[in-house]
C-alpha cells in the first residue's frame, strides 16, 4: 500500500480547520451547503479522503452537532418515502456522525418501527437489522461501537426494510458513498442485485453533514449507490 503523503493531508485539515473558524458569530451553527474546492487533492487515495472529511466532520462544534440533529428532523418530515415507510432501517451515531437520536424519536412518535444495525455474527463483514426501542439493551462490538444486544426474535429480513438510512464518511451528487472502509453496508446491500425488478427492496438513503460532500467521489464497482441523500439544509435525489 502506498505510503500517505503527510504533506499534502497536514495542509488539507489546515486549510479545513482555517476554514471551520473563519466563520462569524452572526453565521447560523448549521453548515450550508457550499462548493467546497477540493483542487488540490484529485489524486488522494480513498484512505486519505476518509481522514480529510471525518476531520471536516470532527470540527464541528457541539451546537453545530445539535442543530444539525434537529433540522433532519425536519428534512425527514417532507421525505415523501420516509412518510410512506413503516418499517426504517438506521443508525446509533459515532464518530461525529450526524446524530439520529431525534429523528429516531420522531419515528416512534409516527408510529414508525426503527431497526438498528448489528454485525452478522456469523456471516463475514454482514448485518443484520434488529428492532430498536427505547428499552432495547445495548452493547459494544468489537469496534467499541453501540449496538443493540442479538435477539433472534427481533431481526427483521432485509427485503421487508421500507428504507435504510446509512451513516457514511463522504459523498457526491451522483449518489455514490465512502464508508469507513469495512464494506458491511456493500456486501449487505448488495442482497438487492439478485432481487427480481418487480420486488421491492428497500431505498437506500445516505445521512450527512454538508461538509462531507466531495464531488467526484472515487468508487469501485462494488460500492452500492444511493437512491437519496439527506442532510441538514437539503436532500439529495439521485
Amino acid at each position: 500500500m502506498p505510503i500517505l503523503d503527510n504533506t499534502i493531508l497536514q495542509n488539507s485539515l489546515q486549510q479545513s480547520t482555517k476554514q471551520n473558524t473563519n466563520h462569524s458569530a452572526a453565521q447560523t451553527t448549521l453548515q450550508q451547503p457550499r462548493q467546497v474546492d477540493f483542487s488540490n487533492h484529485n489524486n488522494l487515495k480513498r484512505s486519505a479522503l476518509r481522514q480529510l472529511i471525518r476531520a471536516r466532520r470532527q470540527a464541528l462544534s457541539a451546537q453545530q452537532q445539535s442543530d444539525a440533529a434537529q433540522a433532519l428532523v425536519a428534512q425527514f418530515n417532507q421525505h415523501n418515502v420516509i412518510n410512506q415507510a413503516q418499517h426504517i432501517a438506521l443508525y446509533l451515531a459515532n464518530d461525529s456522525e450526524l446524530a439520529t437520536q431525534a429523528v429516531i424519536t420522531w419515528c416512534w412518535q409516527q408510529g414508525k418501527r426503527v431497526y438498528i444495525p448489528i454485525l452478522h455474527p456469523f456471516s463475514h463483514k454482514h448485518l443484520l437489522f434488529t428492532e430498536f426501542t427505547a428499552d432495547t439493551p445495548l452493547t459494544k462490538n468489537k469496534y467499541a461501537i453501540l449496538e443493540p444486544q442479538l435477539d433472534v426474535r427481533r431481526v427483521i429480513p432485509y427485503l421487508q426494510l421500507d428504507v435504510i438510512c446509512c451513516p457514511l464518511v463522504a459523498f457526491d451528487r451522483q449518489g455514490n458513498r465512502l464508508g469507513m472502509g469495512g464494506g458491511y453496508y456493500d456486501r449487505t446491500c448488495s442482497q438487492q442485485d439478485h432481487v427480481q425488478p418487480s420486488n421491492k427492496v428497500p431505498a437506500l438513503i445516505g445521512l450527512a453533514h454538508d461538509c462531507q460532500q466531495y464531488d467526484p467521489l472515487p468508487h469501485a464497482p462494488w460500492d452500492i449507490p444511493l437512491t437519496d441523500i439527506i442532510t441538514p439544509s437539503r436532500t439529495l435525489r439521485i
